[in-house]
């Protein structure tokens, strides 16, 4: 993880936007451990470049297994105001279809997608994308978590 994550002006809120192609898995994923592990001290946004119909039923199988409901999500789409209004965009695949603005922290995150994968296969991305808004986290939040 680079040092450039930024952290929030004192009292501000960090805000971190997942960006994937369909908005289905992987940062739907991201953004509910996100959200679940922060308990409410970071602002979470996801969206997708092209957004699919309804999250991959695999990944709220996955994501319930360890008791975080997706079930009530939906793809949204990426829009240039949520990345204007995010400090971090992590981008999972979404290549050059992210919009660039200065001042915010990019990352991406290789991560294997998990569309049309059945839950065996998207369990091991579940738990990478754990590790790693953990380690988001840590930076993010350097109180603790």
């Amino acid at each position: 993880m680079p040092d450039a994550v930024p952290e929030a002006p004192s009292g501000a809120k960090p805000s971190v936007l997942f960006v994937c192609v369909h908005n289905a898995g992987r940062s739907q994923m991201a953004a509910a451990w996100l959200t679940h592990l922060s308990q409410g001290r970071i602002e979470v946004r996801s969206a997708g470049s092209a957004p699919a119909d309804a999250v991959n039923p695999a990944a709220v199988r996955a994501m319930a297994e360890v008791g975080i409901d997706l079930s009530a999500e939906t793809p949204k789409v990426l829009t240039a105001d949520a990345v204007r209004a995010s400090d971090v965009v992590i981008t999972m695949g979404c290549g050059d279809t992210c919009p660039v603005f200065p001042g915010r922290t990019y990352l991406d995150w290789q991560l294997d997608d998990p569309a049309g994968r059945g839950v065996d296969a998207v369990r091991p991305i579940r738990d990478e994308i754990e590790r790693r808004v953990r380690d988001l986290l840590a930076e993010l939040l350097p109180d603790g978590f």
